[in-house]
């Protein structure tokens, strides 16, 4: 019974485990929208489109930085080839700051 005990306080403890994280999401997704609504970002909708006409791959992580007095967003993209790339774009101006991985751009044609 002595091993089975802290098995179970542990299980009990689980659910409390992701309790952080939802915590920071909440939190990003609140200063996101009042970054947004003070002009100081634009939608993620419309940096997820020009994200989507340029790169290729499909955007599997997004996030929201303020370093330095600047927004950023930093994409991660996962390609038809498997080698993850992340691009950061500033969240004002759509502006291409930083990469990251083996980034693939669309042709001019298919933009």
């Amino acid at each position: 019974m002595r091993t089975l005990r802290p098995l179970l306080l542990g299980l009990a403890l689980l659910p409390l485990a992701g309790a952080p994280a939802l915590a920071r999401d909440e939190d990003d997704h609140d200063r996101a929208r009042a970054a947004m609504q003070a002009g100081q970002i634009r939608p993620l909708a419309e940096l997820l489109a020009i994200v989507e006409r340029r790169y290729v791959g499909q955007v599997v992580e997004t996030e929201l930085d303020h370093d330095d007095g600047r927004w950023t967003y930093e994409f991660k993209l996962m390609p038809p080839t498997g080698r993850m790339y992340k691009i950061e774009l500033d969240a004002a101006t759509a502006e291409l700051v930083d990469t990251d991985g083996p980034v693939q751009e669309k042709s001019q044609e298919r933009r």
